[in-house]
């Protein structure tokens, strides 16, 4: 059998749990497709995965992460190899394949399989995956099948038009700053809420108005919106509740979607042909190469991240 270099990740804990070691190199099935892994990310659920902190808020968290264990793993996670999206190369096809073929450069989203923290990943023919976007590098395409499938599940359920007005709050993040270029392409007018250093950021991005929150509070601008899209999670819907006009929609990451996590290759397709067209982007904050997995995590760990952290993998 041939190894390759992965990240493992054998028990829960900050940054240093992870571990570059050889492995073996996975082997397609019948219906599978071998991806030689170009890049990947340091996406925020690996990293509550590998930590062992849900974020979903003290009581919640103390409730769900029981079921965490059972789900993933009781003293660490089963599947070893975390990494949640990524870009490459298929290089070996399964007998059975018909949706794609050897040398097809592809992205997509591992989901609880993992397996992106490698030279090489397995996933079925039929897995979340479309070939990739022909005008961005496959570090960019990697950041895309979450960050920005999530953000266009969530705000389609607003049914975005025209003349809306959009708050996006955590405008700088990777939801955010998918958020505010959709928002844009649906025809909202877009208003971002971020840090200080990150407003040139949003307003680049596509944004009619941005807020600094450090400087002022949007709760209190007396301004009301269509919808409110927390890209982070941390607005009560008691606190947004006095920013939505009548028929407002508070939008929240994570728990908007709730119930609703089938993923259609189809939303890979719609937001390729976005980026082809030139209406969508990805920010990239900093990238490593697979060895400083521990510097990317760490770095994700400390929540200013612009955009997105990725990791790339030796060719």
């Amino acid at each position: 059998m041939d190894d390759m270099k992965a990240i493992i990740c054998t028990k829960y804990g900050p940054p240093e749990v992870l571990q570059l070691r050889e492995v073996e190199k996975p082997v397609p099935g019948d219906h599978d497709v071998l991806i030689k892994v170009h890049a990947t990310t340091v996406h925020i659920g690996d990293t509550k995965i590998r930590s062992f902190k849900p974020g979903l808020g003290p009581v919640r968290d103390f409730f769900f992460k029981p079921m965490m264990r059972i789900m993933i793993g009781f003293t660490g996670p089963r599947k070893n190899i975390l990494g949640m999206e990524v870009s490459g190369d298929i290089v070996a096809v399964g007998k059975d394949v018909k949706l794609f073929k050897k040398g097809d450069p592809i992205f997509a989203a591992t989901g609880m399989n993992f397996g992106g923290y490698a030279e090489y990943c397995c996933l079925p023919e039929d897995a979340f995956m479309a070939i990739k976007p022909a005008n961005m590098t496959y570090e960019e395409a990697a950041t895309v099948p979450n960050g920005a499938v999530t953000a266009l599940r969530i705000l389609r359920i607003a049914n975005i038009h025209r003349g809306q007005k959009v708050l996006i709050y955590g405008a700088s993040g990777s939801l955010g700053t998918f958020g505010v270029q959709l928002a844009k392409h649906f025809g909202a007018e877009v208003t971002g809420v971020c840090s200080t250093a990150n407003l040139e950021l949003v307003k680049s991005l596509g944004a009619d108005q941005v807020i600094d929150y450090t400087q002022e509070d949007f709760f209190q601008k007396g301004e009301t919106y269509d919808v409110v899209f927390d890209t982070i999670g941390h607005l009560t819907t008691s606190k947004v509740k006095g920013t939505l006009n009548k028929t407002g929609i508070h939008l929240n990451a994570l728990t908007t979607l709730s119930g609703s996590n089938k993923l259609k290759s189809e939303d890979l397709i719609s937001l390729r042909e976005l980026i082809e067209a030139g209406h969508l982007k990805t920010v990239i904050d900093r990238s490593y190469p697979l060895e400083q997995m521990v510097e990317g995590h760490r770095y994700v760990d400390k929540k200013h991240k612009k955009g997105n952290v990725v990791i790339t993998v030796p060719r």
